[in-house]
């Protein structure tokens, strides 16, 4: 899946990643910037965990994406595809991401998109595809999890059915060691580990890792209850 700048839905946005309007010549892409809800930031402490987290991913595949493109390889996602939200099974989702998507489809969303929603989520079973996708687009892109934001294939557009990772990995974004463990320490604090030290430690040792659902595998009907409780 790609940074915003390329991937965004045509439905109507409800708060997109901020863009610098100036790409870098190097890179068809514009830097991201965080993602701000500063009214529900300052109800949700968990929040700004989620969306420095988020930042600090994207900072990283756009690095990433540009030292390839350095290389004259070139980004084979494009807006419309979803091969990887078909093809892909074992999704990790971390705890806070889970809260987050929550707060992001009842919350954010308008009622239109929660209608959408219903019944991908009410009817998923394991091995359909992600109940988020809707007629090629992410219903929760500005909220699309870590490894979605991660997963960059180059050169040449997966097949249908193909998870490109198995496939040929080298084709596919390695992300920046760096860049995805500062973004995941910053999820760590909503599980009390806040120390420095604590963090590098659940960080070497991939507790944070062991705590991760397979996004095929959660139960989003209870998601879809809420949803329609709202939006009927």
């Amino acid at each position: 899946m790609l940074i915003s700048h390329n991937r965004h839905m045509d439905f109507k946005p409800v708060c997109e990643i901020k863009m610098n309007p100036h790409p870098s010549p190097q890179n068809s892409y514009s830097a991201p910037e965080r993602l701000s809800f500063p009214f529900d930031e300052s109800k949700n402490a968990w929040l700004p965990m989620l969306l420095d987290t988020y930042f600090l991913a994207d900072q990283g595949v756009f690095e990433g994406i540009r030292r390839q493109i350095a290389k004259n390889r070139t980004l084979a996602c494009d807006k419309g595809c979803s091969h990887c939200c078909r093809s892909h099974t074992t999704i990790p989702v971390y705890p806070l991401e889970i809260i987050g998507v929550y707060w992001y489809c009842i919350d954010k969303l308008d009622r239109e998109q929660k209608k959408l929603l219903i019944e991908p989520l009410r009817s998923h079973a394991k091995g359909d595809a992600c109940p988020f996708l809707y007629q090629g687009n992410c219903l929760i892109h500005s909220m699309r999890f870590l490894a979605c934001r991660h997963f960059n294939v180059f050169d040449t557009v997966c097949s249908e059915g193909e998870d490109a990772f198995y496939t040929r990995r080298a084709d596919v974004l390695t992300p920046i060691k760096k860049y995805q463990d500062d973004a995941l320490a910053k999820m760590l604090p909503f599980h009390d580990i806040k120390g420095k030290s604590q963090r590098r430690a659940a960080i070497k040792s991939g507790w944070i890792h062991q705590h991760a659902q397979v996004l095929q595998e959660i139960d989003w009907s209870k998601l879809a209850d809420r949803i329609s409780a709202i939006a009927g």
